[in-house]
């Protein structure tokens, strides 16, 4: 089995050749014999590279515009406050861990588990809260700070660190009221580079996956959608995979933080240490492959770019599907995008040989 390698390979371009058998022809006398000579040029040539087309984006294409969520109900007492947060801090249908969530540092006092809320309580004076005056006014000043913790055994969260101010207003007159800030916070970009030999093709689509996307900015929580192809010409027919990816914020992959959230030649582990949606689209055509991601980034960076960085192979249509020729994703189990799920069964262990070596999600 010929098997092509790109990250981001060198064509190997077959030629066959006919096969010239003489035979002499047998006569009673003898017959004399002239060397054949070859007086016109050979017309044959090497086949051009093909013209490199141009990506087809939509006609529209509107970006994502983040939305406010209606998350936090805040009850301003006499000498306590009350804030009660929802699970779903950030409107994205994800529930935050409770210990990620505190009030000036303090953990939550109580949750409701029926309607997904944490509890706040504290004395005005508590929770590092501080005291503004004016002349007609008091303003207790607090802040709700939600902080995300990795995600299982990865250096990376889906979700960005908020903090919320929230102000109890007493007036002189004891008339009390509340009020506070919503959360607010800027996406992130994610960057995607690839080089091309053997016409590989690694390029982001838009949600339908009908056009190739014209931007790269992503919003936590959304769906990168890859499409990995190969373009056939003058070989044989080829079946295209992605061995290995990882994420960095730059472009070396051999910088840290890193994260290889597909590997283990053609494992995509995301979907398995981070349970999130991640996965291979069931397989269409031997040439194309279509994968997505959910977006991501790393704890403590505010950077907002990611590179992603994969390591493509082709090999004949005609080749088996097996430990080192899948494309396999998990979701309560491993499955393969052509159906054999057989050849993901070592997943979980070591499937073989791997650009980048034996790696694990957090990269070491």
């Amino acid at each position: 089995m010929t098997t092509y390698n790109a990250l981001f390979c060198v064509a190997l371009a077959l030629a066959s050749a006919q096969d010239l058998t003489w035979r002499p022809n047998v006569q009673e006398r003898p017959v004399n014999h002239e060397k054949q000579s070859f007086r016109e040029p050979l017309s044959w040539r090497s086949p051009d590279p093909p013209v490199k087309e141009q990506p087809h984006f939509p006609l529209q294409f509107d970006l994502k515009t983040p939305e406010v969520p209606d998350s936090m109900r805040v009850i301003c007492r006499k000498n306590s406050i009350r804030v009660e947060a929802k699970r779903d801090l950030l409107g994205i249908g994800q529930l935050v861990k409770a210990v990620d969530v505190t009030l000036g540092g303090c953990p939550a006092t109580g949750e409701d588990t029926h309607d997904q809320v944490l509890i706040f309580d504290s004395e005005l004076h508590g929770c590092g809260s501080q005291l503004l005056m004016s002349e007609d006014t008091f303003v207790y000043v607090f802040t709700l700070q939600y902080t995300a913790s990795p995600l299982g055994d990865t250096p990376i969260v889906r979700t960005r660190d908020v903090t919320v101010n929230i102000q109890c207003q007493y007036q002189r007159k004891h008339n009390v009221s509340s009020s506070f800030l919503n959360p607010t916070w800027t996406p992130f970009r994610d960057s995607k580079s690839s080089e091309e030999s053997l016409y590989f093709s690694l390029k982001l689509m838009t949600d339908d996956w009908q056009f190739a996307r014209p931007s790269s900015q992503f919003l936590l929580g959304d769906m990168m959608k890859f499409e990995v192809s190969v373009k056939q010409f003058h070989h044989t027919p080829l079946r295209v995979t992605v061995d290995d990816c990882v994420a960095t914020v730059v472009r070396n992959i051999d910088t840290v933080p890193r994260y290889f959230f597909l590997g283990n030649n053609g494992c995509l582990f995301d979907s398995q240490v981070t349970g999130s949606s991640s996965r291979f689209l069931p397989r269409s055509q031997d040439d194309r492959l279509q994968f997505q991601v959910e977006a991501f980034k790393f704890q403590q960076d505010d950077r907002g770019v990611l590179y992603i960085t994969c390591n493509l192979k082709a090999m004949a249509s005609t080749a088996v599907v097996d430990s080192v020729n899948k494309a396999c994703s998990f979701d309560s189990g491993w499955t393969e995008a052509s159906g054999v799920h057989e050849a993901c069964s070592c997943c979980d262990t070591e499937c073989g040989p791997q650009s980048w070596g034996h790696v694990t999600p957090n990269g070491k």
